[in-house]
């Protein structure tokens, strides 16, 4: 099992938050992945710096120890919004820096078993942390009401069609379950107009966008991490966020501008230059928001 997912906004981050002039910082990687943004912070903090690198899903970290081999590197199998957790076990107050890369890897999406992708077949998973023995998106496809899985899509995806896919669910159902990727990714592209699918964008891309969203209450957790992540950064520390659709960009945005602790340094997001997204097609959606910490204030961290 080798890494193929190639990390979007490699420069801009490290530029972000380890070309501080300083040695020795303490960045989290809260989203480490296949660990390329992790190798590249690794390799630019200098003596006595450390990568503290936090993944959900253990297949990713596997793939991260191999990544970051001999680099100042600690992992651990947690999500983001447990950093604080973290930090408490490696007896820290604070931190230099942390990222979050809020993108789904590569590899995740290539891995036919994990249910991520309609592009390969596989059973309707969608779990980052598949021994978790939480819900599948196949158990909310079955179990889920017609007007919670409409509200899913709608809220989750923003599907403009998400009443009429879900009641088409609902009935299909009744016959057989809805348990592979294909089957739902079918489905979706049947109640989609024609006129729909000329597009560049799958018609079943929002609904898996959304399931899996579900599934993972991602956007809970982003929202209580932002809410406290000023409170984990030393004072100067820096924070960057890489979203990569606007249900995650508008969280991240506001929680920047509205924290008073936090100094806004990208007052727009940074993107890919066009060289990046030549070999890198998904750096295209990818958005890096980065502040940094007001000095001069009071150390004490939000509530944990």
């Amino acid at each position: 099992m080798s890494a193929r997912h190639v990390p979007v906004l490699v420069e801009a981050v490290v530029h972000g938050l380890a070309d501080r002039g300083r040695e020795g910082l303490i960045i989290v990687d809260g989203t480490v992945g296949g660990g390329g943004h992790a190798k590249a912070l690794a390799e630019r903090i200098g003596p006595g710096g450390r990568v503290i690198g936090l993944d959900r899903d253990p297949a990713m970290l596997e793939l991260a120890r191999r990544e970051v081999a001999g680099l100042p590197v600690t992992l651990f199998h947690a999500a983001y919004r447990q950093i604080g957790e973290v930090l408490d076990e490696l007896q820290l107050q604070q931190v230099d820096g942390i990222l979050l890369d809020l993108g789904l890897s590569s590899d995740q999406l290539a891995w036919s078993e994990r249910g991520f992708s309609f592009a390969v077949d596989g059973p309707l998973d969608m779990r980052f942390d598949s021994e978790s023995g939480g819900p599948t998106a196949a158990d909310l496809v079955a179990s889920s009401s017609e007007f919670e899985l409409a509200r899913i899509f709608h809220e989750y995806g923003e599907e403009r069609f998400s009443r009429r896919i879900a009641r088409r669910i609902v009935e299909n159902r009744r016959a057989s379950p809805i348990a592979t990727t294909s089957a739902l990714a079918d489905l979706v592209r049947r109640c989609v107009p024609r006129a729909k699918h000329a597009g560049a964008i799958d018609p079943a891309t929002r609904v898996f966008q959304a399931l899996r969203i579900a599934v993972n209450d991602e956007l809970a957790g982003l929202d209580f991490v932002l809410e406290r992540l000023a409170g984990f950064l030393a004072p100067e520390g820096r924070a960057a966020v890489i979203s990569f659709h606007s249900l995650e960009d508008r969280r991240v945005k506001w929680a920047f501008r509205n924290d008073p602790r936090l100094t806004v340094l990208t007052k727009k997001p940074v993107t890919a230059l066009a060289q990046e997204m030549a070999v890198n097609p998904r750096a295209r959606s990818a958005k890096l928001r980065v502040v940094e910490r007001c000095p001069n204030q009071s150390s004490s961290s939000a509530a944990r």
